[in-house]
């Protein structure tokens, strides 16, 4: 018996979406699909800081506040260690303010890559009078000339920077913000908790137990991982996070599968975004995210945001929420 072209394209057209649920682990599609290919609306996403979990939001409304004391224009003074709730020990400076750091810099050479509008929020600390104090090596400290001549404060080489939105003495607001920006431990590492103040070592992505939320899933920098409902899974991973979204939601990048703990295997793939932004991780096919507006290690700020995003299971299910 011989087969048209037309029965052949249907079979083939099966096997693909076949294929690719086995891909992401479910059996059937969801019972209704929720605006493939829509972005998120201002609404959908939230404003930083408007969620229902713990932490610091209240202080971080999204607007700048008045730079103050932290403008770039007021020297460093004499650098001291402080410890700050759920962060750690950590650099000030003379005026009690944290200092942070920028994944994106480089320590060896010490480089800056924050320039324009990066430098008004994040304003470079000046090298020309800072001294060490107690609990500060001396010999952990230099410059590096910015692109504008300016010279800047470094420990262990890398770039220190105070945040716009820092106040006041012991304020550490600008912790995690994008996954990017954490104090400074006093051996120049990113300050994240535990009595040495030093970078902790966690897998990409693990696990822990949450007071309110139970066990949720956290990044390398036990920040907490997100979903948002109106994403999909089936028959393949698409994200509704785009441009201002991205902002307020950072895409998790792909972590390697044997860099996890206690996340669920089945499903576990990375894609290819739509909008260019490159590779985003998956649990069970779901696209993950942190939140600017958590700024330290178990913030859970973003939980039920909008009424769209929710804290993740380690099986890729939403906390809190239906599916």
């Amino acid at each position: 018996m011989k087969t048209s072209w037309r029965s052949a394209s249907l079979v083939a057209s099966a096997a693909a979406v076949l294929a690719l649920t086995t891909a992401c682990g479910q059996d059937s599609p969801p019972a209704a699909s929720q605006n493939v290919g829509a972005t998120a609306a201002p609404g959908d996403y939230g404003n930083i800081g408007a969620g229902t979990g713990n932490g610091a939001a209240g202080t971080a409304t999204g607007q700048p506040a008045a730079p103050g004391a932290s403008s770039s224009s007021n020297p460093a003074g004499k650098l001291s260690v402080s410890t700050a709730e759920k962060v750690g020990k950590v650099v000030t400076d003379s005026l009690g303010l944290t200092l942070y750091r920028f994944d994106q810099d480089t320590e060896q050479p010490p480089k800056s890559n924050c320039d324009g509008d990066c430098a008004k929020t994040w304003p470079p600390v000046p090298a020309d009078d800072a001294e060490a104090g107690e609990g500060i090596d001396k010999a952990l400290l230099g410059s590096v000339t910015r692109a504008d001549g300016t010279k800047q404060l470094t420990v262990a080489g890398w770039p220190a920077y105070r945040y716009a939105k820092d106040v006041n003495a012991g304020d550490v607001k600008g912790q995690g913000v994008g996954g990017k920006w954490y104090a400074l431990a006093p051996d120049g590492k990113k300050a994240q908790g535990g009595a040495g103040g030093g970078e902790a070592v966690q897998a990409g992505l693990s696990t822990r137990n949450d007071a309110k939320l139970g066990e949720i899933v956290v990044d390398k920098n036990g920040m907490t991982v997100y979903r948002f409902k109106k994403d999909e899974a089936w028959p393949k991973p698409v994200s509704n996070c785009t441009g201002a979204c991205l902002e307020k939601w950072p895409l998790v990048e792909p972590v390697d599968f044997a860099d996890t703990k206690g996340i669920q295997k089945k499903g576990y793939m990375i894609f290819d975004r739509a909008d260019g932004k490159g590779k985003q991780q998956t649990i069970n096919c779901s696209p993950i995210y942190t939140f600017a507006g958590d700024k330290a290690p178990g913030d859970t700020n973003g939980q039920g945001v909008g009424g769209t995003w929710y804290a993740v299971r380690p099986d890729g299910k939403l906390v809190g929420a239906s599916e």
